[in-house]
């Protein structure tokens, strides 16, 4: 079938809070606000932001785990919040979770090959021949051994656990895998090792990732487009390279300025945020970074930015760095994109009077 496989538009969720036994007026959470991309057979879209900014929201929205405020989920075109219990199951099959913490994501009363084959048994019976080699194939793939398959999950490592949850969303086949932080609790040693166990995974079996992390440095070894999240909404989509090459909102210059560079001679770009993130219940009005951004004015202030085309294939939320004059040539209609250099010339004046002014 024609299109993306996974297709996200507008999503939106709401958490309700009480406000006492009168609830006159209910206060919600913000946790997701307004949020759309696509994911391509076979690539990795990474989301990253800081804590709280509605990455794990995501996740579980993309899984149906939570209902979504607004907003469609679609699956090779069908939007899964239509589709009903039963039909619902078949969708299952095509999208699996690897989960934050391989600590307390496996049941501890079961084996490991108990683990890799109970999702499968959900669907189909299974002979006691077939469980073990499908289990003893699966931990094979994984880097593991067969013999793995009888221990439970407390006589394995932090590392040994993650990749046993790997293979548990691999048992059904899926073509798209959520990993929502799935390196975060490990060592960096066993974090490069999962990293490119999932990077051969993926070229062997053409399987799709949407990755949730707050570490750039992993983000920037496996992710084909990055999405930048802040405050429940996307603030920049672009390609890896071009995004960590030249970060156009002045919040995802701020994470790559904020990260660790284990270059000495590398020049980093100066990106002071001060101030603490927001409260989801009570945003800012306009654009949320504002009152943290160094280049606000005042039509941040009270106009939410919206995505607009830039080039290289990316979109972009932000009133100084992309603003209409820049992102739409005069005379080009609002869906062509504008000449890179235009845009490369303005980002090239912006940064140089910022570093050496």
């Amino acid at each position: 079938m024609s299109g993306p496989l996974l297709k996200v538009e507008n999503l939106t969720k709401h958490y309700p809070l009480s406000a006492g036994i009168l609830k006159k007026s209910i206060p919600v959470v913000r946790a997701v606000e307004d949020v759309s991309f696509s994911v391509e057979a076979g690539e990795t879209l990474c989301i990253v932001g800081e804590s709280g900014c509605g990455k794990s929201t995501v996740a579980r929205l993309l899984m149906r785990l939570v209902e979504p405020t607004s907003g469609r989920v679609l699956i090779d075109g069908t939007d899964l919040a239509g589709v009903r219990k039963q039909g619902l199951r078949a969708y299952r099959r095509r999208m699996q979770m690897v989960f934050q913490d391989p600590y307390s994501s496996l049941n501890p009363r079961l084996t490991a090959g108990q683990i890799i084959t109970e999702p499968v048994e959900n669907f189909e019976r299974l002979t006691r021949k077939q469980r073990q080699a499908l289990a003893a194939d699966l931990l094979k793939k994984v880097g593991l051994a067969p013999e793995i398959m009888h221990r439970l999950p407390s006589e394995l490592s932090g590392g040994q656990r993650q990749r046993l949850g790997i293979a548990r969303a691999l048992s059904l086949k899926p073509s798209l895998i959520i990993l929502d932080e799935a390196v975060s609790a490990l060592d960096v040693s066993v974090q490069a090792q999962v990293l490119n166990l999932l990077m051969d995974l993926q070229q062997q079996m053409g399987i799709a990732f949407v990755f949730i992390s707050h570490d750039l440095g992993v983000v920037e070894h496996i992710g084909k487009r990055v999405a930048v999240m802040y405050l429940g909404r996307i603030v920049e989509l672009a390609p890896s390279e071009a995004l960590f090459a030249e970060p156009i909102h002045p919040y995802t210059e701020a994470l790559i300025a904020a990260a660790p560079v284990p270059d000495p001679t590398r020049v980093r770009l100066e990106a002071p945020v001060d101030g603490e993130v927001p409260s989801a219940v009570n945003p800012p009005s306009g654009c949320a970074f504002h009152p943290r951004c160094p280049l606000a004015i005042n039509r941040c202030r009270v106009e939410i930015p919206p995505l607009v085309p830039i080039a290289d294939g990316r979109v972009v939320a932000c009133h100084v760095r992309a603003p209409e004059a820049i992102t739409a040539q005069p005379g080009a209609s609002p869906n062509t994109l504008p000449d890179p250099l235009v845009v490369s010339e303005a980002l090239s004046s912006d940064r140089s009077s910022r570093l050496h002014g």
